[in-house]
C-alpha cells in the first residue's frame, strides 16, 4: 500500500520538460482559449436583444481570442529558468589598486608608431 502524500517536489535540473507534455499544455490552454471564445459567442446571441452593449462587448472577445489562442498555442517552448549553475568559476584576481598618495602616470607613447603622434588638426 502506498501512500499518496501532497509533497511538493522540486525541479532539480535545468532541462525542459518533455516535448509531450509540453504539446499538451498548449493544447491545454488552446482548448480553455476556444471554449471562453465559445461562451462569448453564446453570450452575444443570448444578450444581443436584451443588453446590446455587453453584447458587444462578448462579441469583440469572441473575435479578438482565436487570435490570441493561436499566439498562445504557437508561442514556443518554455524558456529554461535560471537555475544555480553547477560548476564552480575560477576564481578572480582582485584589482590591484593605487595608493591614495600615489598619482597615476600618463602611459609614455611608444617610439617609433604613426598613431601615437599629435594629432594633425583632422581630431581635434
Amino acid at each position: 500500500m502506498r501512500k499518496q502524500s501532497s509533497a511538493q517536489t522540486f525541479r532539480i535540473t535545468g532541462a525542459r520538460q518533455g516535448l509531450t507534455e509540453d504539446v499538451r499544455g498548449r493544447q491545454r490552454r488552446y482548448v480553455i482559449s476556444m471554449s471562453v471564445r465559445t461562451v462569448a459567442v453564446i453570450l452575444t446571441a443570448v444578450l444581443w436583444n436584451v443588453e446590446r452593449p455587453v453584447a458587444i462587448i462578448t462579441l469583440i472577445a469572441g473575435l479578438v481570442l482565436p487570435y490570441i489562442a493561436v499566439v498562445i498555442a504557437n508561442a514556443g517552448r518554455e524558456n529554461v529558468t535560471s537555475l544555480p549553475s553547477s560548476f564552480i568559476g575560477a576564481p578572480s584576481r582582485p584589482m590591484l589598486t593605487a595608493r591614495s598618495g600615489d598619482v597615476p602616470a600618463e602611459p609614455a607613447p611608444e617610439a617609433g608608431r604613426a598613431d601615437s603622434a599629435e594629432p594633425r588638426g583632422e581630431h581635434g
